[in-house]
């Protein structure tokens, strides 16, 4: 299957970073490598270091930045174990950040990844084919309550004991083994009155699933403090999320970074050592305008961008 792509928010993230030429800079969810090149097209004897999980990603992105030669470097990995390869790598600072989070368009376009609630596949979900866990064990291994846990909390679904309940009930006759399994499923926990919407009702399972699969909010709060921290002077970090999960750990780890002292404001004196270090430019997030009517997964796009101090 071709690597189709559109990144979102694509000019304001090249205009949020503010590129210099000769700058290190990191994108940590390659995708499709539409931002990536974006960025290397502003370096001239600068560095890009970009990580996907996928490697179909990676490969992809191997023939797609080849001319940019030793200006790009590819690394198969969690952006989140960044900081040890910028140590291996002796490069003690960054001049930019992107991560544009959650599942990329491949994934969702490509059927038999298993990401999709409108088209039949094997229940997958995995970002990487190498990690054994996947959504057919999420569904057929977990317990009741640890799923009505991941549904409610990854998913906001507020049907959530029902469908735990139901997949359990299922899997006890025979595994759920297809995505449109799951679906018809979730569907049939809803009241009749709205099972007109049909698969649209398996977005919040499904992405609660895919979140725990691919462990996409675990340590994400406190990665972005910890890179931001690697930021030189006037560096930025430009951070795009698709819902209020995501939203709600980035902003609140950008509030944080934010922060000039958490002491208790009783206290005479500060004694935390906790100052300053960003300031948000983005006080509210950018969002997705006209770009939405060519591309859909900016409808629901926010960017948020903060520079070092």
């Amino acid at each position: 299957m071709d690597y189709k792509h559109i990144p979102v928010l694509y000019n304001e993230v090249l205009s949020g970073l503010n590129i210099k030429e000769n700058g290190i800079y990191f994108d940590g969810t390659l995708g499709g490598g539409g931002h990536s090149e974006g960025i290397l097209k502003h370096l001239t004897n600068g560095l890009l270091i970009a990580t996907d999980k996928d490697m179909t990603a990676i490969k992809n992105a191997q023939e797609k930045l080849s001319k940019y030669g030793e200006r790009v470097k590819l690394i198969h990995d969690d952006f989140k174990n960044i900081i040890s390869y910028l140590d291996d790598l002796d490069i003690k600072h960054l001049d930019g950040i992107l991560l544009d989070l959650g599942v990329s368009s491949h994934q969702i376009d490509n059927a038999n990844r298993g990401f999709s609630y409108t088209k039949d596949a094997p229940l997958d979900m995995r970002m990487d084919y190498f990690q054994t866990l996947s959504a057919f064990d999420v569904v057929n291994t977990y317990g009741q309550k640890q799923l009505e846990h991941i549904i409610l909390e990854y998913g906001e679904e507020r049907y959530a004991k029902y469908i735990a309940r139901k997949i359990c009930a299922a899997r006890e006759v025979a595994p759920i083994k297809t995505t449109l399994e799951l679906v018809s499923l979730i569907i049939s926990c809803y009241p009749s009155k709205e099972r007109y919407i049909g698969a649209g009702l398996a977005k919040r399972t499904f992405q609660a699933i895919r979140i725990e699969v691919n462990d996409e909010l675990r340590g994400l709060g406190e990665f972005i403090e910890k890179a931001a921290l690697r930021l030189n002077k006037g560096g930025r970090m430009c951070v795009i999320t698709f819902h209020s999960l995501e939203d709600r750990l980035v902003k609140r780890a950008f509030k944080y970074l934010e922060t000039d002292c958490i002491c208790d404001k009783k206290m005479p004196v500060c004694t935390c050592d906790k100052r300053k270090e960003v300031k948000i430019i983005t006080k509210k997030p950018i969002l997705g305008s006209k770009e939405i009517e060519i591309n859909k997964r900016a409808e629901s796009a926010k960017l948020r961008i903060i520079e070092r101090l």
